[in-house]
């Protein structure tokens, strides 16, 4: 079956940085447009990046543009979230996503999910 496992969260303070990893199976990996979304507190999951296939285009959320990079591994079937900058806005539990189809904001548009990293950001 499908699964997607995030690592790299954590607490950390305003200005820092961190990677989050994403580790897909049970898909045709290269097929797939990855995405990064985050859900704070009492707020509806949000969308913070996503990548083609390929690799070759990329979409950002206004809040992380500049700040945030994603980049994927085809070979390895993973998925990176560079957070730089981070701020305590930036709190939340980031979830990878995939989708088959084209590039989407919302999350309903998204096949498979993984259970989330915790990131905490103290100012």
């Amino acid at each position: 079956q499908v699964q997607l496992v995030e690592s790299g969260g954590g607490l950390v303070q305003a200005g820092d940085s961190l990677r989050l990893s994403c580790a897909a199976s049970g898909l045709t990996f290269s097929t797939y447009l990855m995405a990064w979304f985050r859900q704070a507190p009492g707020k509806e999951r949000a969308f913070v990046t996503s990548i083609s296939s390929s690799g070759r285009f990329t979409r950002y959320a206004d809040s992380v543009k500049g700040r945030f990079t994603i980049s994927r591994d085809n070979a390895n079937n993973m998925v990176y979230l560079q957070m730089n900058s981070l701020k305590p806005e930036d709190t939340a539990v980031y979830y990878c996503a995939a989708n088959r189809g084209s590039f989407g904001n919302m999350p309903g548009e998204y096949d498979y999910w993984g259970q989330g990293t915790q990131v905490t950001v103290s100012s």
